[in-house]
């Protein structure tokens, strides 16, 4: 045994030139598995620190809605005659249209049957004017409509009558067309089609009327 070999160690072990075992200490499992782990956790932080940054820079996430519940505040500060303050606006807007619609007395209607069923112009024309409207001609329609209207009802016009008479009107019959004439009067002609079966319940007509006569509420989360 050369001089060189360890005690204890002696076979294929033995040293017997002027080479030397290289003694290595075996690897730690859980070193390995720590820094697999390690590398998964960097790899997942840096996807979610890029996903953070594509959901701030395209509109998405906490980060767009505090722009924009800043910049709903900047408008609201704003100047409402200098271009600012959509909400206040649109709230000025939605008042002033409701302020414009007619009453139901302030509406002439004529009320003509287009179908083959007999009295119906004069039993609707009875029950408007039980809900308040004012009642003009009541016979059959005109030669240019008679049959030839298969919805419920069709309101006929004036241009004006669009954003006014036909929209209180059309509360008392749900599936109404409109239409509009030469005519420069206020009255509206209401003619009875195929499909009529009866006015709408005037406990719901008188809530949809209720609906159009009050600005809508401002949504909770407008900071306005």
């Amino acid at each position: 045994m050369s001089m060189l070999t360890p005690p204890g160690m002696g076979g294929k072990y033995r040293i017997t030139g002027d080479r030397y075992p290289r003694m290595r200490r075996p690897r730690s499992r859980r070193r390995l598995v720590f820094a697999a782990l390690g590398s998964v956790v960097a790899l997942g932080l840096a996807g979610w620190g890029t996903l953070q940054l594509i959901d701030v820079f395209s509109g998405g996430g906490k980060g767009a809605d505090t722009v924009r519940a800043a910049r709903g505040s900047a408008d609201c500060k704003r100047d409402p005659g200098k271009g600012g303050g959509r909400d206040r606006g649109s709230g000025t807007s939605s008042r002033t249209a409701a302020a414009k619609l007619p009453k139901p007395s302030d509406i002439t209607v004529n009320v003509y049957n287009a179908t083959k069923r007999s009295g119906l112009a004069k039993d609707t024309a009875d029950e408007l004017k039980k809900r308040g409207f004012t009642i003009g001609d009541v016979g059959n329609a005109p030669t240019a409509y008679d049959k030839k209207v298969k919805a419920p009802g069709m309101l006929l016009g004036a241009p004006g009558s669009a954003d006014g008479a036909f929209r209180v009107l059309g509360t008392q019959l749900a599936g109404t067309e409109t239409r509009n004439d030469a005519r420069r009067g206020k009255d509206v002609d209401l003619i009875i089609g195929t499909e009529f079966k009866d006015l709408v319940r005037q406990k719901d007509a008188d809530k949809a009327l209720t609906a159009l006569t009050k600005p809508s509420p401002r949504p909770s989360g407008s900071p306005c």
